[in-house]
């Protein structure tokens, strides 16, 4: 019998080896990745509020545009990515390398074009990203630095997809862990030591992005990879662009909304309480973000064996990813849920040294502890229905939190509540986006019950 092929192996491993464990194997290094990029954001915020609480607004302002970037990139990477497995699992490589190349030079030139208009146009998107006067200065100056790294930045998030998609997840984690410890180690050093203040945080970030673009790059030019780049494969077919942004659309909704909403968020906390409550929700923000990671990392290892076995016709593969991930995952919220609730009024003072704003963020954080075990449904569906090529679905479930649900609730809630409105809002979104959610997940199951049936009466 023939040896079988690198490629070959990694079919069999994604479509016959036990589930439960492979994607706890994938998982672990997504996580990891995750929770290493969560740190550095939210290393700069720590660093950062220690020079002072417009400093502090000023990086929670362009966090905002960061965070546009990396939902443009997300687009691109997640939309290539669920082309790519799925291809993979129906051994078509040719359309696997075409999704990569089309979707890698894609980001690098808007990325590029993001550059250019982003510092003819610095002060006014400061301004229309929700920063007060006293923030403004230290926004234009973070910004800079980052809107330079937009192509690089862009190009990393379709490359850790590729690797992540294609179930060699080990790939993603170095690349980005090395360049998220990097920042971590650079931050003191650029803003401390070296004395460069807000400009040494956002030269840290943009150097580790950098390193981590670097590193994730060099594997696919010496191609270890499975899926082809090359600029001759960059597709000049309107629908296979369209197809690639269309079932990138949830995250780029997922990502949009959410900078959309802390955009308007700002606006609402800093007409309430000026810069106190601005640093508190952009702290609240960085330490939610680093717990969701867990779940984000679990939902990302578990992407690939759902793309593969989906795209292998593998129902009842498919079945068991989804139902471990679904458990494991609401498991890991409610243990972070419990520990969040104690800790918040220590967790607050290590960021910032103000009375109204560690009170503001201690509430926010309490409140959104409370109903942390419901994210994951509809994370999971959002995923499971993206990794499926279901666009319409995927898309409408990834509008609900931070969009559909999260806008009324920005303007109403401290409306009604004032401050305590402000720190409603996520955890009232929440809520609103599980009820909704849950019936989705209820009929996935169903579906995939009578496709297993039906499979098995076949084989009969």
């Amino acid at each position: 019998m023939a040896e079988l092929t690198r490629d070959q192996k990694q079919f069999r491993r994604m479509t016959e080896s036990p589930v439960c464990p492979l994607v706890m194997k994938l998982a672990l290094p997504t996580t990891v990745s995750m929770l290493v990029t969560g740190i550095y954001n939210t290393a700069d915020t720590y660093f950062v509020s220690q020079l002072g609480k417009s400093q502090s607004a000023a990086v929670s302002v362009v966090f905002s545009l960061m965070a546009i970037i990396q939902a443009i990139g997300f687009t691109l990477g997640m939309g290539s990515g669920s082309i790519i497995s799925r291809a993979l699992g129906a051994k078509d490589k040719d359309t696997a390398g075409q999704a990569l190349s089309t979707s890698f030079f894609s980001a690098v030139g808007i990325g590029a074009l993001i550059t250019a208009l982003g510092l003819i146009f610095l002060e006014p998107i400061m301004n229309l990203l929700g920063s007060t006067p006293t923030a403004l200065p230290y926004a234009k100056v973070y910004a800079r630095y980052i809107l330079c790294g937009a192509p690089i930045m862009m190009g990393t998030y379709v490359l850790n997809n590729l690797w992540r998609w294609e179930g060699k997840a080990v790939f993603s984690m170095i690349g980005i862990g090395l360049g998220g410890v990097l920042n971590i180690c650079l931050d003191p050093l650029f803003i401390n030591v070296l004395g460069l203040g807000v400009s040494g945080a956002a030269m840290a970030t943009l150097l580790s992005q950098s390193i981590s673009f670097v590193l994730l790059l060099v594997p696919v030019l010496k191609k270890k990879n499975i899926s082809k780049l090359s600029l001759s494969l960059f597709s000049k077919k309107k629908d296979f662009h369209l197809n690639i942004w269309f079932t990138g659309l949830p995250s780029l909704l997922r990502q949009g909304l959410a900078s959309i909403s802390t955009i308007c968020l700002n606006k609402v906390a800093g007409d309430i309480a000026q810069d106190s409550a601005l640093s508190a929700m952009g702290i609240f923000g960085k330490v939610f973000m680093l717990i969701f990671c867990f779940l984000l990392g679990i939902g990302q290892g578990y992407q690939p064996v759902l793309g593969y076995n989906f795209g292998a016709k593998r129902w009842d593969r498919v079945k068991t990813a989804f139902l471990f991930t679904y458990v494991f995952g609401t498991a890991i919220m409610l243990v972070f849920g419990v520990i969040l609730y104690i800790f918040a009024p220590a967790l607050m003072p290590l960021f910032i040294d103000d009375a109204e704003a560690i009170s503001i963020g201690t509430r926010a954080l309490r409140f959104e502890a409370l109903v942390m075990p419901l994210l994951t449904v509809n994370v999971m569906c959002n995923m499971t229905f993206q990794s499926m090529g279901q666009r319409l679905k995927a898309s409408f479930l990834s509008s609900l939190r931070q969009g559909l649900f999260f806008s009324p609730c920005v303007f109403i809630l401290p409306a009604i509540w004032g401050l305590t409105g402000v720190e409603l809002i996520f955890p009232a979104s929440d809520i609103l986006t599980f009820l909704t959610s849950l019936p989705f997940a209820i009929h996935f199951l169903f579906a995939l019950k009578k496709k297993i049936e039906a499979k098995d009466t076949e084989a009969e």
